[in-house]
């Protein structure tokens, strides 16, 4: 599966769930269009996804109590209210990593891969979120890395974004340029001969942890399958133009490239790089922001990537959501912005088993609450359990040997699954 957190919290009102009779404080500056699904109606700068509503599940009553950018919620079930800045061990663990405890996938490649960074690398936060936490470090996803350029600078910093300019690299081969698959075999060699060396030393839990993790590093850095999917220079002029000649038009053609491989969990969080946009977190500037970047993006990389996965006979077993990790206020504030909002929020959700032309909840007059069918976000997550086919009751012990359930204590929402 794939996740796309559209980090900073996108609005819900502008995007998925507009209200064209609210006060002109409330429903803002977008008009609304039909869909491909009679009875739906979304943004009208988000003309290609339109096309895609009669596959799709909407979820419109996702909510919690996390005011914070981190995607802990939204990825674990955990809902707590406290926000996981930075990612501490003691942190639940992910969809992620429980997909890689279980030893999902073929074994050529990592269970989990998080792109193109870890959350929050933009402005040196290790955001919570896609981490074994608990589990352990070697449970952690596969971070790719990237160096984002910009062409220019903004005229006003923060809420005006410029376009990131860059592909996701392997951590191995943007960080040691000259580090061979031979030169890693001749350093893992040294480290076998050490092992020998500390057999006594094996029976420690906490060492047998990290000699799997080494291995998993090693194995993971020298396939040959891992490193091609990152590869893009085998892709066509046309298909690089289709997925947007930009950082998330070329991580989300890894992402399918890494789909193809069969790679059980992929997340793509956007990311906010310095003074250069905020994502989605549009305290100013609202409608700028969505008009001529944030809704651009994401109505070019999805369809884009939703017509490859279909072409290939993938959508059908590949679940793909498209979500932040809160909404937004109602009521517009002096900037021309919207603040936080985790009481309501949407999940956009389609292939992979979820039900086709579905609306999951309806919410007030200014898509405040839920009015009906609320999705706790342990509900949430326990659904993405259950599409994976893992059983969202099984527990991992944590740090103090307790049970604790995967999903903690949610419940899949199964009428949001066909």
């Amino acid at each position: 599966m794939l996740l796309f957190n559209l980090l900073g919290g996108p609005s819900q009102m502008d995007m998925f769930d507009m209200k064209p009779n609210a006060p002109k404080e409330v429903r803002g500056q977008f008009n609304p269009i039909s869909t491909s699904l009679p009875t739906v109606e979304i943004c009208e700068h988000m003309p290609n996804l339109a096309r895609w509503m009669h596959r799709a599940t909407l979820i419109r009553t996702v909510t919690h109590k996390y005011n914070s950018h981190d995607p802990t919620a939204i990825m674990t079930g955990w809902d707590d209210g406290n926000a996981r800045l930075p990612a501490q061990p003691t942190d639940p663990p992910d969809i992620g990593a429980i997909c890689e405890y279980l030893g999902l996938g073929s074994g050529e490649m990592p269970a989990a891969i998080c792109l193109p960074n870890y959350p929050g690398e933009g402005q040196k936060y290790r955001r919570g979120g896609p981490y074994g936490g608990f589990l352990g470090s070697q449970y952690d996803p596969l971070f790719s890395v990237c160096s984002p350029k910009f062409d220019r600078e903004p005229p006003k910093k923060d809420y005006y974004p410029v376009m990131p300019i860059g592909d996701p690299q392997m951590p191995a081969l943007d960080s040691l340029p000259s580090m061979t698959a031979d030169r890693l075999d001749r350093r893992k060699s040294i480290l076998d001969q050490l092992d020998q060396q500390f057999e006594a030393v094996r029976a420690s839990v906490a060492v047998e942890r990290l000699d799997g993790f080494q291995q998993r590093a090693f194995d993971m850095l020298c396939s040959s399958k891992t490193r091609d999917a990152f590869d893009l220079s085998g892709e066509s002029k046309a298909t690089r133009d289709r997925y947007g000649r930009h950082l998330w038009g070329s991580t989300m053609l890894v992402a399918r490239r890494l789909l193809e491989h069969r790679v059980p969990f992929i997340s793509v969080h956007q990311d906010i790089y310095k003074h250069y946009g905020h994502a989605y977190d549009m305290h100013a500037n609202n409608f700028g922001m969505l008009k001529d970047h944030n809704l651009p993006i994401l109505d070019r990389v999805i369809p884009a990537l939703l017509e490859d996965l279909d072409v290939r006979g993938l959508l059908d077993s590949t679940l793909v959501i498209v979500m932040g990790e809160m909404g937004r206020t109602p009521r517009i504030n002096g900037n021309a912005g919207r603040d936080h909002w985790p009481q309501c929020g949407f999940s956009f959700m389609i292939g992979g088993g979820v039900k086709q032309g579905h609306v999951h909840g309806k919410t007030d007059k200014q898509a405040a609450y839920p009015v009906t069918h609320p999705v706790k976000v342990a509900d949430f997550v326990a659904t993405i359990y259950q599409l994976m086919g893992i059983d969202p009751h099984m527990t991992v012990d944590d740090r103090q040997g307790r049970p604790i359930p995967v999903a903690h204590g949610g419940e899949p929402v199964f009428d949001v699954i066909g």
